[in-house]
This record gives C-alpha cells, sequence and structure tokens, in this order.
C-alpha cells in the first residue's frame, strides 16, 4: 500500500469521526472521549483546545469541499471570539489554529486579525513575553512552553511590530525552557524579587513539553519576520530538539511522563511532534529534510497503525499526574494527526498551518 492509500484512507476515517462528533456534541466543544464507548467530555467555551476541534472541522471542509461542513466550522470559529481578549497565551492554540485552515472566510480572517491585535497589546515589555496569564487560575507571570506554539503565528499576524513581538516570546521561552539535549523544562514563574523559578508541574519529563516547543520553532523558522532575529539559534534550537524525536531507538510514541516508565503513552505528543518534522522538512536547504520527512511519515504511520480505530486516535494522555484522561481520545491528537496526514496527501501546505 503507498502511502497516499493508507495516509488518505486514515484521514477520511478521522475527518468522519469529526462528523460524528459534531453530530454528538452539537455547539459544546469536544475534549477527551472514553475509549470503550467514544463518548466525549465536552466544555462550553472550548477552553485551550477549543481552536483544534474548529480546525478538524475546517480540515473536513477542505477534504469534502461540501458547503455545510464549511458553515459548520465557520459557526465553530465564531464561538471562540470571546477568547480573543481573554488573558492567557493559549489564544495562539485558540485562535491560530482554529483559523489557519479557513481559507478565505471573512470571520475566521477578522477574527484572527482581532486576536493578533489583542496578544500583541498583551506582551509584557519587561518580560519580553505574552506572560501565560490568569484565565485559567493560578500564578498569572507565568512562562509555559504551551503558550510558545501558535502565539508565534499569531502574534506574527500583527505586521512587523508583531513580528518582533513573536521573536521576543519565542526567544525568551527558549532562554528558560530549552535546555540540555532538548530537554524541556515546560513551566517557569515570575517573582519580582527572585525573577523566574522553575515550576514542578508540568514535569521536565512531559512528553508534550518538547513537542510543543519545537512545533513553535518550527513555526517561527517558516516565518522570515520572526526568524530574522537569530536564524542561527533557531535553526540550533530545532536541531536540539528534532533530535529528540528523530535518534536512533528513540519509540515513535513517547511516555507521557518519561520519569513514569510504568505509566500511559501520549500519542498526542507524536502527531504534533511529526507535524512540527514535516514544516521543519519542508524548509529550504534543510540539510536533514529528508530525515525529518521519513521520521514523520513514519511516526504517523505507526500512529494510524496501531493507535487508530474507528476515526479515533487512542491513547492519549491528558494528564498523567492526576491521572486524567490517561488513554483516550484528545481532541488536539485527532487534530495533528489529521493535520499530518493532510500534508502527507497534499490536501495542504503544512508550511502555512
Amino acid at each position: 500500500m503507498t502511502r497516499a492509500d493508507w495516509a488518505g484512507r486514515a484521514l477520511a476515517d478521522v475527518l468522519d469521526r469529526a462528523a460524528a462528533t459534531r453530530s454528538e456534541t452539537g455547539d459544546w466543544f469536544p475534549l477527551y472521549a472514553d475509549p470503550d464507548t467514544g463518548r466525549w467530555t465536552t466544555t462550553g467555551r472550548g477552553a485551550w483546545t477549543g481552536g483544534f476541534w474548529a480546525g478538524l472541522l475546517w480540515l473536513r471542509a477542505r477534504h469534502t469541499g461540501d458547503a455545510g461542513d464549511r458553515a459548520a466550522a465557520a459557526a465553530c470559529t465564531a464561538r471562540l471570539a470571546d477568547w480573543a481578549e481573554a488573558d492567557t497565551a493559549t489564544r495562539g492554540l485558540i485562535l491560530w489554529y482554529g483559523t489557519a485552515l479557513a481559507g478565505d472566510d471573512a470571520g475566521a480572517r477578522e477574527l484572527r486579525t482581532r486576536a493578533a491585535e489583542a496578544a500583541l497589546a498583551a506582551l509584557d515589555p519587561e518580560l519580553g513575553l505574552v506572560p501565560w496569564g490568569s484565565a485559567f487560575g493560578g500564578p498569572r507571570l507565568l512562562a509555559r512552553v504551551d503558550g510558545v506554539p501558535g502565539m508565534v503565528a499569531l502574534l506574527a499576524a500583527a505586521g512587523p511590530e508583531g513580528e518582533r513581538a513573536a521573536a521576543s516570546h519565542l526567544h525568551r521561552h527558549l532562554d528558560l525552557c530549552l535546555g540540555a539535549g532538548g530537554r524541556t523544562v515546560p513551566a517557569w514563574e515570575f517573582h519580582a524579587e527572585a525573577g523566574w523559578r522553575a515550576c514542578d508541574e508540568p514535569p521536565a519529563g512531559w512528553s508534550r513539553g518538547s513537542a510543543w516547543l519545537l512545533l513553535a520553532v518550527a513555526d517561527a523558522l517558516h516565518r522570515p519576520g520572526v526568524a530574522r532575529s537569530a536564524p542561527d539559534r533557531l535553526e540550533a534550537a530545532a536541531r536540539r530538539l528534532a533530535d529528540a524525536w528523530t535518534r536512533p531507538c528513540t519509540p515513535f510514541v513517547p511516555l507521557a511522563d518519561e520519569e513514569r516508565p510504568a505509566g500511559p503513552l501520549d500519542t498526542s505528543a507524536a502527531a504534533i511532534a511529526a507535524v512540527a518534522l514535516l514544516k521543519l522538512a519542508r524548509l529550504p536547504g534543510c540539510p536533514a529534510a529528508a530525515q525529518y520527512a521519513y521520521r514523520a511519515a513514519a511516526v504517523l504511520e505507526r500512529l494510524v497503525g496501531e493507535h487508530l480505530t474507528r476515526g479515533m486516535l487512542l491513547d492519549g494522555c491528558y494528564d498523567a499526574g492526576k491521572g486524567i484522561a490517561a488513554r483516550h481520545e484528545l481532541v488536539w491528537g485527532d487534530f495533528f494527526l489529521a493535520l499530518g496526514l493532510a500534508a502527507l496527501t497534499g490536501l495542504v501546505e503544512i508550511g502555512d498551518v
């Protein structure tokens, strides 16, 4: 079976599952689904994952070309509007991925512009980043790796000033979060007297930590106005982070927390990393392009072959430490699997998303 065969069939299965999910959840946003029943736990406003649900619907609309699918995606994106001015760095995840696949949809374009301007206004010039924020409770002055992907692209959409802000936001997170050997320290808190201190949660062995940071660096390298600030540093960071996902004997699907060897896997982390590697492989002149493309395809094929059931990407882990949805279908896992498959089949140009 050729790549186009298995990837195309799997993409169709995931997007058919999205249609079934839309019928089940209505105007609510799916978060994670039980692996046995397939029933979704939902949220009313979408939380930090709402943009991935909208993104899945936009992928389905591209795949089918159906006006009803396009209308459903546009309506879902419109329901994200309240997040534009919310005090959270996850606006990047919500409002970049919720609008990036919308093509010429005017509502999505206007929402992205509004969100980009609001994110730019939220940049703290002293800290050099958009803080994690208070929207989900807890300390506001945090730097977290999951506040970088999407935010780089969203800030860059605000023009030259936004590109400079995106570079500052990314580089400050690299200063803090990128450790030796590509290992990440996922979260830091700022204290007025003591400065930045590493947080215990999420743990350093959190699989999505390095995946999110790799994705953010790949996003920046696809935007010359962001990358020109320090291209050599970004390319070196990309190599270090990618090495953790491509070195020999590295599992295709990582543990959710490498400090819990008997714990669950996290297929969503693998899907995020595969998309990031595909983005790096599309960079002009990338010396490791063939290696990254091969590894990304191998990861996606493993996810499809061993973890995809009736369009459900199982074995995703929401929170290993708290035991929340430890072997479930996760909406962002579905999204990044579908995005990677869409890139393999030519449905999307991965560098644009």
